[in-house]
């Protein structure tokens, strides 16, 4: 799945030029918690959000610092504090470095940058032009969507061999501790893994393979002081 499949469009976005209190009621009207900044050619220049607007003189929530961090606050932070406080317009509060993605980009990609850079939505470019946005509401909901698997009857061994292929790809299973037998679409884990998230992990894979109706698991943990 790519970030075109997710994205949102069209974009809700600002002006450079907008008012701080045109920003804070797009987020509230259209109950979000960020909106892209866009110039004249529908560039994305910057992104304002929730946080940009926490510290704000009218709603009387202006940083506060103690005075001994004011002692070695340099004066150019102190500048930016009042301006982030005091600014009518959107330009002056907006996030200028934008963490983007393409349409083209990977969902787990995208999945990445928004836990990397510990944001909650990333605008989607192509052709440095705005066309849609991805947020981490977006991926929930995609989880929450997916529907069953149309189930294509399989064998016995067509469902173990599928398994233990996919086990073998994983850098952390050791398939040669383990043997899987399959009846009737019921598979059964035994042999020894060398951790719980080992085991854990095999339970998940075998569970989630397809033609599987139950898993029981007969796995024990080797650790270097006994069984578990």
């Amino acid at each position: 799945m790519k970030a075109r499949d997710l994205m949102v469009s069209p974009v809700i976005t600002i002006k450079p030029s907008a008012s701080v209190r045109e920003a804070a009621e797009l987020l509230l009207k259209y109950r979000i918690s960020g909106v892209p900044v866009v110039n004249d050619d529908y560039r994305v220049v910057g992104i304002v959000s929730e946080g940009d607007l926490l510290h704000r003189a009218e709603a009387g929530t202006e940083r506060q610092r103690s005075w001994w961090l004011l002692a070695f606050a340099h004066n150019e932070t102190l500048a930016q504090d009042y301006i982030k406080a005091h600014t009518r317009r959107v330009e002056d509060v907006m996030t200028r470095d934008v963490i983007i993605a393409r349409p083209y980009t990977p969902v787990h990609e995208v999945a990445m940058l928004l836990e990397k850079n510990r944001i909650k939505r990333v605008p989607v470019i192509e052709d440095d032009r705005l066309v849609g946005i991805i947020s981490r509401a977006n991926l929930v909901q995609a989880v929450a969507s997916v529907g069953k698997k149309l189930e294509v009857p399989m064998s016995d061994s067509a469902i173990r061999d599928n398994l233990l292929a996919h086990l073998n790809r994983q850098p952390w299973a050791h398939t040669s501790m383990i043997n899987i037998t399959v009846s009737n679409g019921v598979v059964d884990l035994w042999g020894t893994t060398e951790s719980d998230a080992e085991r854990k992990a095999i339970r998940v894979a075998a569970e989630a393979a397809q033609g599987v109706s139950a898993v029981n698991d007969n796995l024990v943990t080797y650790r270097v002081q006994g069984w578990t």
